[in-house]
């Protein structure tokens, strides 16, 4: 066969892909899903979304849903926002891409860095674009290493993380990362990342103890970590404001100015992992502004966005800005990613938060955050199955026990929590049944109404109250 015919032939081959089987069996077939049951959807197959407005998504039967947890907690604006996408179009049709290497630079992210910094606390002086919350905690890390270096403290490089706490899936970020379940499979956690006592009333706190309390003897438990590794070995202590995948965990009050003092006792940067929590979750543009958190790094990503397209950030303090500077003797940084500072993904991050100002939405979350807040209490006050109610803003979560007077957890073969989630989803709302424990989180777009609220709690409601006959049903003692 002669050189040109060959050629077609690969040609060919190259553009013999499937045009006629619908695209949730393709996907079955071919796509490799994250946090997913895999064995159960290469039988299954996905639920496929096809479009979204608002609050709501369409499936591929025209079935609709409330999208009660925002995507991943980050479609803050809601779905379908042409301002988003015509921003997307402009900056693709002007430059869609160059990198920032060697001080090659665009406007967005120029322009997007110096709005970040507007809004962030504290003494901020620069902004390192990733592409997920991920890749920004393994790039904080590397920054806390490279600090440490520049200051001659080459030992000073452990990390300290909490049980519960959720900050990503790379092989750093899913180290710091307190939940077994991202350990198991892929001998995790790496040396050098330790974990505290999480802020979780329901299993960790003594009987009768109130806020100051429990945050005394939090802060306590982080100072005896500290001392046993070495004070000369810790350089820094990851905490979102508000723990979100890990269960919704509110800190007590008084935990975050508690665990500052021994921070600054020991010498030990703190990492404000805002990926959730940053630009209006909570009712307030950040978790640290609320909750009088003093990071000298923070980690953005989710809500940046929207979600719209991928894009993170870790923001620097001067402090270790300087340290960076004049540790690195004129060198170039060795750090980056193709993508970083990507000017589509910056595009969409101003007109993302153009829209959150325009609308207050921020604002909103202040008035139907509380909503929510108190409908849940409402609805799941004495429920027998109903462990502890929790949120703050636009994040919620009620976790299920099996028994409430002690608490004790369900046996976890019993899959209540994703049974939970399974019969929400019959009822038209998505929620998400959070890891190692039977949590069903909300976290719904700023976008979403009262009455939109209302539905997904009786969902929810309903949804527990079938699970738990289903429990009794099976001979289960509830």
């Amino acid at each position: 066969m002669c050189e040109g015919s060959q050629t077609a032939q690969l040609n060919a081959m190259r553009t013999n892909y499937d045009t006629t089987t619908p695209a949730a069996e393709l996907d079955r077939r071919t796509v490799f899903h994250p946090f997913t049951a895999l064995a159960r959807h290469e039988r299954e197959g996905p639920l496929m979304i096809v479009a979204g407005e608002g609050c709501r998504l369409r499936d591929d039967h025209g079935r609709e849903y409330i999208d009660a947890m925002a995507g991943l907690w980050c479609v803050n604006v809601g779905y379908g926002r042409p301002e988003i996408a015509e921003a997307l179009r402009e900056q693709a049709l002007r430059l869609p891409y160059y990198h920032s290497f060697s001080s090659m630079a665009t406007e967005p992210p120029a322009r997007l860095a110096d709005r970040l910094l507007s809004v962030a606390p504290g003494s901020m002086s620069k902004v390192f674009f990733g592409n997920s919350g991920s890749d920004a905690n393994d790039t904080q890390v590397k920054l806390v290493r490279y600090y440490n270096n520049a200051l001659g403290r080459p030992q000073k490089k452990k990390v300290i993380a909490r049980r519960r706490g959720y900050h990503g899936v790379t092989l750093t970020a899913a180290s710091l990362t307190g939940l077994d379940s991202l350990h198991r499979g892929f001998d995790l956690p790496q040396p050098g990342i330790v974990h505290t006592t999480a802020p979780s009333r329901l299993w960790e706190a003594e009987p009768g103890i109130d806020d100051e309390e429990f945050s005394r003897r939090l802060a306590h438990d982080l100072e005896q970590l500290i001392l046993a590794e070495g004070p000369d070995t810790v350089a820094a202590f990851i905490a979102e404001p508000v723990q979100g995948a890990g269960g919704v965990l509110v800190p007590p009050a008084g935990y975050f100015a508690a665990i500052q003092e021994v921070l600054r006792r020991h010498d030990v940067l703190l990492i404000a992992d805002e990926v959730i929590t940053g630009f209006g979750r909570l009712g307030a543009w950040s978790g640290s502004e609320l909750l009088g958190i003093e990071p000298d790094l923070i980690t953005y990503a989710k809500g940046m966005t929207s979600g719209y397209v991928p894009l993170s950030a870790c923001v620097v303090s001067e402090a270790v800005w300087r340290a960076l500077v004049e540790g690195g003797h004129d060198e170039a940084f060795g750090h980056g990613y193709t993508y970083s500072s990507h000017p589509l993904a910056a595009a969409a991050a101003l007109a993302n938060l153009d829209l959150i100002d325009a609308e207050d939405l921020i604002g909103r979350v202040g008035v139907v955050g509380p909503h929510l807040q108190a409908r849940l209490r409402e609805a799941f006050a004495g429920h027998p199955l109903v462990g502890e109610v929790r949120g703050t803003g636009l994040i919620a979560a009620v976790e299920l026990v099996a028994a409430t007077d002690p608490p004790r957890r369900f046996d976890p073969a019993l899959r209540v929590g994703p049974r939970v989630a399974a019969a929400c989803l019959r009822r038209g709302v998505i929620t998400r049944a959070l890891p190692e424990a039977d949590t069903l989180s909300l976290s719904p777009p700023f976008v979403i109404t009262e009455a939109e609220v209302d539905e997904c709690v009786a969902a929810l409601r309903d949804a527990v109250d079938e699970v738990a006959g289903e429990l009794v049903g099976e001979g289960q003692d509830v």
